[in-house]
């Protein structure tokens, strides 16, 4: 959603609101019905956006500290790793697999797809 779209609703809103006390102030019978039917429309509109704007913004705060975190941790990992020169199981593993991978039916086994 747009920030013009957040702006220009509660504007019209606000805008309706005042043309609606100006013409009932007024006499002008026609321009206050016009207004006040447009006015619970748009009103409505405008809380609703309110509304999901603040959902996202919780929503997104709620979310950018666990980001935060998880960068830092694999940050610090991975700076440790290069520190100490140590590599985890978990890629250890994954390399020999890939090696045995590599190495085909070097083994004497083989390892055709069936189609």
């Amino acid at each position: 959603m747009s920030r013009a779209t957040l702006v220009t609703v509660p504007v019209l809103t606000l805008g309706d609101l005042l043309l609606w006390h100006w013409s009932l102030a007024g006499g002008h019978d026609l321009l206050a019905l016009v207004s006040g039917l447009t006015f619970l429309p748009l009103l409505v509109v405008s809380i609703w956006l309110l509304v999901i704007t603040l959902v996202r913004v919780l929503a997104r705060g709620a979310r950018w500290p666990f980001a935060r975190l998880n960068r830092s941790r694999s940050a610090s990992v991975d700076t440790v790793e290069a520190e100490l020169g140590t590599v985890p199981a978990a890629r250890t593993a994954t390399r020999a697999a890939e090696m045995a991978t590599s190495a085909g039916g070097r083994d004497g086994t083989s390892r055709k797809i069936a189609a």
